[in-house]
This record gives C-alpha cells, sequence and structure tokens, in this order.
C-alpha cells in the first residue's frame, strides 16, 4: 500500500473527523511537507478533504462508487466481516440463509443495492427501491437460546441509531424492531434463524436492516406516505453510504462480542418512543389498547391493559394509536 493509500485511510477512518498533520508525519514517520503533498495529490484525485489552522485535515468527499470494498477499508473489525455487494437480490436475508444452511462461517454480510422481495416481521413486504436504501444482512452463530435472539435484533437497533448519530441524525426506536426519525419509519430490522434440535440453541442466526436513506424519486409509494421517513433529505454520496455501513457493522460487532442485556439496557430504553404512550397490542389474532410502561431489563415491554392487567410482552405486535402516531 503506497504512502498517499495509507494517508487516505487513516482519514476514512477518521470518519470526518479531523486530524493534525503533524499527528500524521509522527505516525507514518514522514515529514510535514511529504503529507502535505499527499493531501494535493489525493485533492487531485477528487477526494475533498478540508484543512483548518490547528486542527489539520478532514475527509469531506470520497468519489469511489459503493462497494464492498469501500465498506471494508473503514471497518474497524475486519477479521470478523466478510462482505459481498449484489446489485439486485430478492432478499439478502433469505440469500444469507441458504449460505447459513451450506455451511457458510458466522461474519457474513451481503449488501444489495435493491430487494425485490425484501421483506419484514410477519412476511411483511420491505419497500427496496434502487439506490436511496441501504439493505444488508449478517449472518452469526450465536451460542444462544431462540428467545436469545431477541437480544440480536435490539443491540443491532442500537448499532443503526449510534452510528447514525455520527452524521449527526438522532433515531429512536420502536419496540422491538423499527427506528423512527420525526415520527416515521426510516429502518426496519429482522432477524431469522435456525434451531439446533440437539442442544436447544440456534444453529444460526440472520440479523437483516433496510435504511431508508434518503426518500425515492418521485416519493414513497402512496400506502407508505405519511409512514415512511429517510435518514437523508437526498442521496447521500457514496463514501458516506459505505462509512455509515461500517459504522453500523463496527457498533453490533462491538455489542455482539459480549451481549449481555446490561451492557445496552440503557442505551436501548432512553431511545424508546412507546414509554408512556398508548398502543395497540395484537396478539393471537386479537387486538387490545394498552399502555406502555416502559422495558424490563431482558427488553420485554411492560404494558398495562384498559382492566388494569400488568403484562410484559416478548413478543406480538405493537401499534401506535393514530391519534399519538
Amino acid at each position: 500500500m503506497s504512502w498517499k493509500e495509507l494517508l487516505l485511510q487513516e482519514l476514512i477512518s477518521r470518519r470526518g473527523g479531523y486530524t493534525s498533520g503533524e499527528a500524521l508525519a509522527r505516525q507514518f514517520g514522514v515529514s510535514r511537507t511529504a503529507v502535505c503533498k499527499a493531501v494535493a495529490a489525493l485533492r487531485r484525485d477528487g477526494f475533498g478533504i478540508d484543512s483548518a489552522p490547528n486542527l489539520g485535515y478532514r475527509l469531506l468527499h470520497d468519489p469511489r462508487p459503493f462497494t464492498a470494498e469501500a465498506v471494508y477499508e473503514r471497518l474497524n473489525h475486519r477479521d470478523f466481516y466478510h462482505l459481498r455487494l449484489q446489485e439486485l437480490v430478492d432478499s439478502t436475508n433469505r440469500r444469507l440463509k441458504e449460505a447459513a444452511a451450506a455451511g457458510a462461517p458466522q461474519g457474513e454480510v451481503l449488501f444489495a443495492f435493491s430487494q425485490t422481495d425484501g421483506h419484514g416481521r410477519q412476511g411483511r413486504a420491505f419497500y427496496s427501491p434502487f439506490g436511496t436504501g441501504l439493505y444488508m444482512s449478517m449472518l452469526l452463530r450465536p451460542a444462544l437460546s431462540p428467545r436469545g435472539s431477541l437480544l440480536l435484533t435490539t443491540a443491532a437497533a442500537v448499532a443503526v441509531a449510534e452510528a447514525a448519530e455520527k452524521w449527526g441524525v438522532h433515531l429512536g426506536i420502536k419496540w422491538v424492531n423499527d427506528l423512527f426519525l420525526q415520527g416515521k419509519k426510516v429502518c426496519g430490522i429482522l432477524t431469522e434463524g435456525a434451531l439446533s434440535l440437539e442442544c436447544d440453541r440456534l444453529e444460526y442466526a440472520v440479523v437483516g436492516m433496510g435504511l431508508n436513506l434518503a426518500p425515492p424519486p418521485g416519493g414513497f409509494p402512496p400506502e407508505l406516505e405519511g409512514v415512511a421517513g429517510a435518514l437523508f433529505s437526498a442521496p447521500p454520496e457514496s463514501g458516506v453510504t459505505a462509512a455509515l455501513a461500517a459504522a453500523i457493522l463496527d457498533e453490533f460487532y462491538d455489542l455482539y462480542a459480549d451481549l449481555s442485556p446490561e451492557r445496552f439496557y440503557d442505551r436501548y430504553a432512553r431511545r424508546s418512543i412507546l414509554t408512556g404512550r398508548r398502543v395497540w397490542v395484537e396478539e393471537g389474532g386479537t387486538r387490545e389498547e394498552a399502555e406502555v410502561l416502559g422495558l424490563d431489563r431482558g427488553f420485554r415491554l411492560l404494558v398495562r391493559f384498559g382492566s388494569g392487567e400488568e403484562r410484559a410482552l416478548s413478543a406480538g405486535e405493537v401499534h401506535l394509536r393514530l391519534a399519538e402516531a
């Protein structure tokens, strides 16, 4: 790897933060003049690099297209992940479940520019247009019971929220698997897996994420208008998309490496948008109104029904009442 490429990689790893020319020179054992020349060469290649007195340099624009390689070079945890990108798939979750059944190792990640049959919980369709979303799935082989898979979903929600905050976007979490911005859903998470009958443990889990980066050309379809939102008002450049994908994967790995509720319960709970609000709870074909009291330490939703009965929900569908949505 050339000195110019090393410098670029260091600027990328800062994810928009400044690093001083002096620090760069010291880190790579070169002169300040060599740093200035490398920055100038990168600018000629189309990279937008800002410089400021007493702060140093930061990367503002990356002209390269979104690729698996672009995500990989931004990762901190490169030894764990193996990345693939396909232009069009039916479903990234479906493709990785097939890979898992064929023996693929954990850490496999599949990105797609678009999905023809993306889906969420209970088989609901997930709108996946080309060019305005980040669609990705991860293959994991955790030592968890089927019920423990809830930790994977909640950890993924925290990872997406904390990655988005690096770009100044603050998302709320709607239990258990949706992320909202200004009252609209911008991300859905779906965890699917297979059970090992021998030990009552997950043989594998696939965690899929569909994130709306920008509104599609012409807007969302009528059935989603007023319901779906996006992280940004316009499609971000490919470098931002790659950096966001890497940030999500890194944030998730940091939680997955020690997947205990105590490590991220508070980070999930403080982003909950349901606490204190009235919702519809759907279970077993019935629908009942309830008030959300909060979350217990196992990420179960605590609700109080009109009868006064209080319950901790670990499954089921919860919807905000339209008057409060």
